[in-house]
């Protein structure tokens, strides 16, 4: 047999008709997972090649040859024509061999090296009746990654084929393995709660015990209404939501949204409740509890949340149980405090129930706020329907701390100029200055206008501290310590805050307080988070008492969490100013009918409803558009896509910091590269965080080259990932080469900062899990404010490491790495076909897909939220301890500074550790 068909011999010792097997995703092909070759020719039987292992590819070593065999089989009786063996395509490109000979090793000889001969096609033969002949397959792998091969066989009449996959891998992906495979434990819901009743229980002692003086204002109740309740169990939208929002409805709408949201919670928090568990000793103080799943925020438990325990002997099916308080949430474990007697009865292997509450007080204040916000004028709850449109006229001003560009500048000559009524907006895209904008305003007021009161919030207390770090420290106006406050809840530790501006807090026994009114009322300027504000009116601060209310980070906040600030403090003269962006991350929701219905859009968002403020009316807002962080060819993508291409970059030239780049960059003038990488999701133990460990050490091979091999410090460099479990990886790889002061988390870590370097790794590989991803809001695709937050926190350089076949199913990913691509910026496995418009994909919310399909939606970062003490009828405002961004949904705050470090190990304190984002 010299020929097939019109071919030579020659003509099979390269691939010829090569074929293009595309992107084939191994998680969501059952073809390939269940491929049956042994009923494919009744000529013979043809082996697979590196099986999937739990249908996952078998791994190498980048550099080493990775050899499996093929064995052909005649199972006939008579002689079989085997016409060719060829590698019909390869990915990456030739990288598969094929062989009669086993591929040597180091430890053969040298004939049998110089004897051993590899291509791409194997000569035609016969195969006798039974005879059975071994070929040999390998893989050479150059870079990491997936590597896909198809061999073809043309037995008789027959092709067969054989797709073949390897992972490679290096020794950092190697090190990331997990060897506890995922296997997460999935409870009956209720189960728990069938067993035994919380009530009535044995009290315990809370963690925060409130001041010893009372507050003027108490926390009413707030108990979720049953008719709400009601039209839950139902699966029906409750009647508030049918008419949408208005003036007359404002609190019973709001009051169904978070009735939602705490439903929600509450069902949630079922999936934290367990049976016969065990409870360790931590000193005498303390039982640790595991908790699994809680390092993943689904949901959350957090410091001041109620446990109830009993043994789970069956005697003591009538026994009360105790009531414990969360006093230290660690990645797996809370630590609990009973009372005393609990603790003495304890022995080691002792089995409980156990149960677990949320604490309402701060959901309780959101109510409170909605109900003071009724009686607020049309102007600042609607200004669409306001009579009569304000003129104001701008106050001229002269720079203080910083040269101002003409939109800042104008900005603030508006908020001079502005006597009250509806809030002056500050459209602030990223890197425009909004937050120097503020500082700048509020600098002008106090020096110029020794009457006016200022209170300045912000949604977190490392946002409020850089606020009053930049007030303080600047020169050009010396604010006298006995002006300027900083208000602190009372469950922030006190390690917290730098050592220079304790003097701004007030500080009593060792915990952050409150001053009394009369002090309160002397303050210029207080400095506040959004909901630590309310202890000013707890305190009796009225409304009218400040002049000026600025509310920076104002998107991120929903609009219940807003009116804890203005509800009780505002009226028709005072300045409300808002500056914030809606085309970044907005609030974090629970519940996603909640959310569908207005609860996850902010009170900055719905104003951009108004005409006033959409058509840019100087008197109701201003867009700042020059952008001082990044790159012009950063900024263009996130400029085209939500800003209508108005943003100016006035990025100060950066050459000396590209210049030692310019072998990693094709063009230094084009500062992004997208790294495509074929790898791996992967979960382990019983965490339900995904992690892509080849991704992960792409990540790692980049920073170690940027720093080693380029010059960076640490401190350029910044890691945005999605998933909890990738950061963790990326950061126990890169402390393997003593690299530990790169900033690793989420994009919701990342909101309000920046980076030289900004290398964003997305972890995705597999359609089906995107899919899951787009209903639980999780990851980067489908959520293009997560998007646009991740791609505009770099100044010089932005990497993108990622599944190029995933990430264009996503309209805005899609651009990105086409305009990577066509600026020959792209590095990596092959790319898909180019699509010029991938729609948007919207998942529906609905009743089964909220309380049954829905799984609580983890990956969650959560902001710095008030830990309250108690859920007593009538409770003191006094009695919590408010800080930072009250979300409906939870978050964590650490314990109180009193804890025996000795007994209880010390907590995360990077909010890295709390990553995976949603939203």
């Amino acid at each position: 047999m010299d020929s097939v068909g019109h071919k030579s011999d020659d003509e099979y010792s390269v691939i010829w008709d090569k074929g293009d097997i595309g992107f084939i995703d191994l998680d969501n092909c059952k073809s390939v997972c269940s491929y049956n070759p042994a009923e494919e020719s009744d000529l013979v039987t043809i082996s697979v090649p590196f099986p999937l292992v739990e249908g996952k590819p078998q791994s190498g070593l980048v550099g080493e040859t990775i050899v499996d065999s093929i064995t052909i089989e005649n199972k006939t009786s008579a002689p079989v024509d085997l016409w060719s063996v060829k590698i019909y395509d390869s990915k990456p490109e030739d990288s598969f061999t094929i062989s009669l000979m086993k591929p040597p090793t180091a430890t053969s000889d040298a004939q049998y090296v110089q004897e051993f001969l590899e291509s791409f096609s194997l000569e035609d033969r016969v195969l006798q009746p039974g005879q059975t002949l071994t070929i040999w397959l390998s893989c050479k792998p150059k870079g990491i990654g997936l590597h896909t091969s198809a061999v073809h066989f043309s037995v008789g009449d027959d092709t067969i084929e054989r797709l073949v996959f390897v992972m490679a891998e290096d020794k950092v992906s190697q090190f990331l393995a997990s060897n506890r495979p995922f296997n997460r434990i999935r409870k009956k819901k209720h189960s728990v709660t069938k067993v035994f009743s919380a009530e009535p229980f044995i009290g315990g002692s809370r963690p925060i015990r409130s001041p010893n003086r009372g507050f003027r204002y108490r926390l009413h109740a707030y108990p979720v209404p049953q008719h709400i309740r009601n039209s839950i169990e139902q699966q029906q939208i409750p009647d508030a939501l049918g008419d949408g929002l208005t003036k007359e409805n404002y609190f019973s709408y709001f009051q169904t949204l978070l009735a939602l949201e705490e439903i929600k919670m509450e069902e949630d928090m079922r999936d934290f409740d367990m049976e016969s568990v065990t409870m360790t000793s931590k000193g005498f103080q303390f039982l640790c509890l595991s908790v699994p799943g809680l390092a993943e925020r689904r949901p959350s438990l957090v410091y001041g949340d109620c446990v109830f325990a009993r043994p789970s002997s069956v005697h003591a099916t009538n026994t009360p149980p105790y009531q414990g308080y969360i006093y230290r949430v660690e990645a797996e474990e809370v630590y609990l405090r009973f009372r005393d007697d609990f603790h003495s009865d304890h022995r080691p292997g002792n089995l409980y129930d156990v149960q677990f509450t949320y604490n309402r007080t701060r959901v309780r204040m959101l109510y409170q706020a909605i109900k003071a916000a009724e009686t607020l004028e049309m102007e600042l709850l609607f200004p669409s329907v306001s009579h009569q449109a304000r003129l104001i006229q701008p106050t001229s001003l002269v720079p203080i701390s910083c040269m101002l560009n003409p939109e800042q500048s104008s900005t603030i000559e508006m908020i001079l100029g502005c006597r009250g009524g509806s809030p002056y907006v500050i459209h602030g895209p990223p890197g425009t200055g909004k937050t120097m904008t503020l500082i700048e305003a509020i600098l002008q007021l106090y020096a110029k206008r020794k009457h006016n009161r200022i209170l300045v919030c912000a949604p977190s207390n490392s946002a409020a501290d850089y606020i009053l770090e930049k007030l303080i420290t600047e020169e050009a106006v010396q604010i006298l310590k006995n002006d300027i406050f900083r208000l602190n809840a009372t469950t922030r530790l006190i390690e917290d805050v730098d050592q220079n501006y304790k003097d701004f807090c007030c500080i009593e026994d060792a915990v952050f307080r409150c001053p009394i009114l009369s002090r309160l009322r002397q303050y210029r300027i207080i400095v506040s988070t959004y909901t630590s504000a309310s202890l000013l009116y707890a305190e009796g601060i009225k409304r009218g008492h400040f002049s000026h209310i600025f509310l920076d980070e104002a998107g991120q906040a929903s609009e219940p969490e807003t009116m804890v600030t203005l509800a009780h403090l505002y009226q028709k003269k005072t300045v409300v100013v808002l500056a914030g962006d809606p085309k970044q991350l907005g609030p974090v929701i629970y519940s996603k009918i909640a959310e569908s219905y207005g609860l996850g859009r902010s009170y900055l968002e719905r104003l951009f409803e108004c005409q006033l403020y959409n058509d840019g009316n100087r008197s109701y807002i201003t867009k700042l558009v020059r952008n001082y962080r990044s790159h012009p060819k950063i900024l263009y993508l996130p400029s085209t896509l939500f800003y209508g291409g108005d943003l100016i970059s006035c990025k100060e030239n950066d050459g000396n910091f590209i210049l030692p780049l310019l072998d990693l960059l094709p063009d230094q003038n084009f500062p992004l590269l997208f790294f495509g990488i074929q790898g791996c999701d992967e979960r382990e133990g019983s965490n339900p965080s995904w992690f892509n460990r080849i991704e992960a050490s792409k990540v790692v091979d980049i920073i170690i080259h940027l720093i080693d091999d380029k010059g960076l410090h640490e401190e350029d460099i910044g890691v945005i990932t999605p998933y909890r479990q990738q950061v963790l990886k990326i950061r126990n790889a890169l402390e393997s080469f003593n690299k530990t002061k790169i900033k690793i988390g989420s994009v919701e870590q990342f909101q309000g900062q920046e980076r030289q370097v900004i290398i964003v790794s997305t972890v995705r590989s597999t359609i089906k899990h995107n899919e899951f991803d787009k209903i639980h809001y999780l990851g980067f695709l489908s959520s293009p404010r997560r998007f646009n937050v991740a791609i505009t926190r770099a100044r010089s350089l932005l990497i993108l490491v990622g599944n190029p076949h995933i990430l264009c199913k996503d309209g805005h990913w899609n651009k990105l790495l086409w305009y990577c691509s066509d600026n020959d910026s792209y590095k990596g496995c092959f790319l898909p076909g180019k699509e010029e418009d991938v729609k948007e994909q919207t998942v529906p919310v609905n009743f089964d897909g909220e309380y049954s399909a829905f799984q609580p939606s983890g990956d969650v970062e959560w902001g710095e939220i008030v830990q309250p003490s108690g859920d007593v009828e009538g409770e003191q405002p006094g009695e919590v301890g408010c800080s930072g961004n009250l979300q409906p949904s939870r978050a964590v705050e650490w314990g109180h500074n009193y804890f025996n470090t000795e007994e209880i190990p010390k907590p995360v304190t990077d909010e890295a550790e709390w990553s995976d984002g949603w939203k």
